[in-house]
């Protein structure tokens, strides 16, 4: 069972992978091998190219069949040709009639050769100009396809006397045999005609033809001597000239199968010499066409045995060579068993490395990433990476198959490959004194041998398969060389590797852990490291490490975030200075137009914001509206005081248009209203949907605020706090990072991921190019237009008065609904109801304020409330026992 199951999962897969490729090669089905020309080097493929009006591709389907049609009607001409020759004096009624309906397709054929494009063999493009393919056409086969297609009758008329004999003409339209020539080379590369019926079929047509036209001209010999019964046919039948049509045709073919086959004369034998000139040169054409039939006939049946023959030659060399140097009787099972498997899945059909590795790179890397992508995406080493390093190592990747019992890595042994298990399950063996014990089990999806790999250290276990396994098997240097290239995806597979150590709690595996960390401190690792890796460990060893190596001190994650930010968050006051030190921007932005400084000064690190500042960091680089918002979002205006002190603007806007003010109206906060009025605030600033401070004020009845805008609205001042000093150079102590040091803390963000490092890691988010020319000047534009727009809307709300209809929040949990949606409140509270009904398909519903209130008038409703729509269960029961 274990064995059908494991060559059960990849004949699915190849199902699958079959069932699209069947759809392409029906696509493709026009290409064909047998146009005899192979492409130019770094010629493309035509075969779809738009033809000009008029013209026909040769690869089009229904000339195809057109051309099919007409191998059936050379057939019956490869035929009657012979015959006609052979045995008719002169045309006869519904043979000729036939004759000349035949014909008259090939005419049209001709006809339609001359719109036909053909393929240039020095371009390998098609050529559809009218004259190249008449040109091309006539000065090829045109005479030929002329002369053979001329009616009998006419040919006998317009023919010199000795030539007058009907059929003799008739012999030039063998030259139609060329079309069945090659759609048997089409057929025998066609994946959807087996190959040996196929010959056969090829062979058995060459000898039937052979004879026929073989009796025909042995015939034709008798009938033209000048003594009949000289003849051989006379010799046998006597006047054979009387017999019926029917007899003296068998009795020919009698005699060219006889003599084909060398067992004939003992009945019907040469009588002349004519005759006996026609039997030595057919003898001798037979010895040929024996030795071409014997041969082929041979070569097919001897295909399918090959491989067994070279199975059991390869099994008795495997076992003298065992035998010959006194191999362990496990180790020659072991042999055997891979042997014995290798020549099962090739029997099968299911070695599909050898069937990737004849095809191109590109399509081999589809077949690869649809067969083994969302296995290798699942596996814990690769949690969080991008896809596109997923897509790079999968394609590199090497499918084997494990027969039972058999050692996939050895103990100690050089760490060259790790594996990822598909199907099947394996022991991890370590031996003891001796002793082997399994200390461990592998199933699928898990992998075997990446501790030795990314450690560079010999392998920790013997892995030693249970039942039949089918393994991934990645090399190191390949693995390595792609990881190179991605190098944010490097520092993702080292956390991986370091949380599963630790997660696995065992003893092991803690010292494997513990020398692990003394490698990365002291940068031994070849996976590549990113700065951001050893500042969000806390590692400021490892960062002089990398730094010294040359790396780039402002380098970023996915989401702009460089290690300087990461260390001021987390208030590293060593990381911060050796990274200043080597060149790191202190004004460095990531996506949100968040600082290094802004971060300290959330962090309330005092240690980190002076040292920051005294190497020239400014609050004004980063997005000083969007910091001043979240401090008044967490009503904290000693954060604000803290933006103003190191030089922010907390009147400035964020890139939408809101700005501190705004949300300051919204939240009802007077103080730091009020704060924000004394340092500048606009109250009548537009946001993206217009609204200004005072018009917030005014919809939300904050009467307080209104009349503090009333009152300020003509003595609108600024002021700047001072920036402090700058001091003098700080001193670098010694490093206080050691190398024991534990893995990354959980709930710190690194690289956009959860510093938990779980197994729930999310996908890397993709850069969204804000420091890009194209995002600069984007950004420019829409600041521009929105400065005119803002002036604009000003201008109007000094003039006009601006009434809005009340807005109010939705919702419905019981329907999934928590979020809600924002509309206007009508004007009564039916239509309220009516609201709820349609959009959450309760009938018989109440409204509820956000405390749970019930709400029974329109009244009661202010703007900005949240209203909760909850079944009303009194009345559906009294609805349930009315019914």
């Amino acid at each position: 069972m274990g064995d059908n199951r494991g060559l059960g999962v990849f004949g699915v897969s190849m199902c699958g992978a079959a069932q699209e490729i069947e759809q392409l090669s029906r696509e493709s089905s026009h290409y064909s091998l047998s146009t005899g020309i192979l492409p130019s080097l770094g010629a493309r493929s035509n075969r779809r190219v738009k033809l000009k009006r008029f013209i026909i591709s040769p690869y089009d389907r229904q000339y195809r069949l057109w051309e099919t049609f007409l191998v059936v009607l050379v057939v019956y001409t490869a035929w009657v040709s012979p015959f006609e020759f052979g045995f008719l004096g002169k045309p006869a009624g519904p043979l000729a009639k036939t004759d000349n309906v035949v014909n008259g397709f090939f005419a049209i054929d001709i006809i339609l050769t001359f719109f036909v494009a053909f393929l240039d063999r020095t371009t390998y493009l098609l050529v559809d100009e009218h004259k190249k393919i008449a040109w091309k056409y006539m000065s090829t086969w045109f005479l030929f396809d002329v002369i053979s297609t001329i009616p009998s009758e006419l040919a006998v008329k317009i023919s010199p006397k000795p030539l007058r004999q009907y059929g003799l003409f008739n012999m030039l339209r063998l030259w139609r045999l060329r079309r069945v020539s090659a759609l048997f080379a089409r057929l025998e590369k066609d994946r959807n005609f087996n190959y040996f019926w196929v010959r056969c079929a090829k062979l058995v047509c060459v000898t039937l033809f052979a004879v026929h036209c073989a009796g025909c001209f042995y015939y034709l010999i008798a009938v033209h001597y000048p003594d009949p019964k000289r003849t051989w046919i006379g010799v046998a039948m006597d006047d054979f000239l009387n017999q019926s049509l029917w007899i003296r045709y068998v009795t020919s073919i009698y005699w060219s199968i006889t003599t084909l086959t060398t067992v004939g004369y003992g009945d019907l034998h040469p009588e002349n010499t004519r005759e006996m000139i026609f039997d030595i040169f057919y003898m001798l054409f037979n010895l040929g066409l024996t030795a071409y039939l014997i041969g082929n006939m041979t070569n097919l049946v001897v295909h399918g045995t090959s491989r067994t023959r070279k199975f059991r030659d390869t099994i008795q060399a495997a076992s003298s060579f065992a035998q010959r140097n006194q191999l362990p009787a496990r180790l020659q099972d072991q042999m055997l068993a891979h042997l014995c498997l290798k020549f099962r899945t090739d029997s099968e059909g299911l070695q599909q490395q050898e069937t990737l590795e004849s095809l191109p790179k590109a399509i081999r890397s589809s077949v690869s990433h649809f067969l083994f992508y969302s296995l290798v995406d699942k596996v814990y080493l690769f949690r969080g990476v991008s896809n596109d390093l997923l897509f790079q190592l999968v394609s590199e990747m090497k499918a084997e198959y494990f027969p039972p019992k058999e050692d996939v890595i050895l103990q100690n042994e050089a760490p060259t490959d790790f594996y990822i298990l598909v199907t099947g399950a394996v022991d991890l063996v370590v031996l003891k004194n001796g002793v082997e014990q399994v200390v461990g089990e592998v199933r699928a999806g898990d992998l075997c041998g990446e501790i030795g790999v990314l450690c560079y250290r010999p392998q920790l276990f013997t892995v030693r398969t249970k039942r039949l396994c089918q393994l991934l098997r990645m090399n190191r240097t390949t693995f390595l060389n792609i990881v190179q290239a991605n190098v944010g995806d490097g520092t993702i597979i080292m956390n991986n590797l370091l949380q599963h150590l630790k997660e696995m709690k065992n003893p092991i595996m803690e010292g494997v852990l513990l020398e692990t960390e003394h490698m990365l401190a002291r940068g031994r690792m070849d996976l590549p490291l990113t700065l951001c890796f050893a500042t969000l460990r806390s590692d400021d060893l490892l960062l002089h490490h990398l730094l010294k190596r040359g790396l780039d001190p402002n380098e970023s994650d996915n989401n702009g975030r460089s290690a300087l930010h990461i260390a001021a968050s987390k208030g590293i006051e060593n990381c911060v200075v050796l990274l200043l030190d080597f060149g790191a921007d202190p004004n460095s932005r990531d996506s949100e137009g968040n600082v290094p400084l802004w971060e300290a000064i959330m962090g309330k690190h005092e240690s980190v914001i002076q040292l920051l500042v005294d190497n020239g960091a400014k609050l004004s680089a980063g997005d000083v509206g969007h910091f001043a918002c979240v401090a008044v979002e967490q009503n904290n205006l000693s954060l604000l005081k803290e933006i103003v002190r190191y030089g922010g603007d907390v009147t400035l806007p964020k890139i939408n248009g809101s700005s501190a003010l705004h949300v300051a109206v919204c939240e009802g906060n007077i103080e730091i209203v009020k704060y924000l009025l004394d340092r500048g605030a606009n109250v009548d600033q537009p946001d993206e949907h217009n609204w200004t401070p005072r018009d917030l004020a005014e919809q939300q009845g904050h009467e307080d605020i209104k009349e503090l805008f009333e009152s300020r609205v003509m003595m609108r001042t600024r002021s700047v706090d001072p920036i402090p000093e700058e001091r003098g150079v700080r001193f670098l102590g010694r490093f206080k990072s050691e190398p024991t040091i534990s893995p990354a803390s959980h709930g710190v963000s690194f690289l956009g991921l959860d510093g938990s490092l779980g197994r729930s890691r999310p996908r890397r988010r993709s850069n969204n190019f804000h420091n890009s020319l194209f995002g600069i000047m984007s950004a420019k534009q829409t600041n521009e237009h929105d400065v005119l727009l803002s002036a604009n809307d000003t201008n109007v709300s000094i003039t006009t008065t601006k009434t809005y209809a009340p807005r109010v929040i939705v919702c419905c949990p019981e329907k999934g609904d928590n979020g809600g949606k924002l509309i206007l409140l009508p004007q009564s509270f039916k239509e309220l109801l009516q609201i709820g009904s349609s959009r959450y398909g309760i009938s018989q519903a109440k409204v509820v304020s956000k405390d749970g209130a019930e709400i029974d008038e329109i009244e009661l409703i202010r703007d900005g409330d949240r209203l909760v729509f909850v079944r009303d269960k009194e009345n559906n029961i009294d609805e349930a026992k009315s019914s």
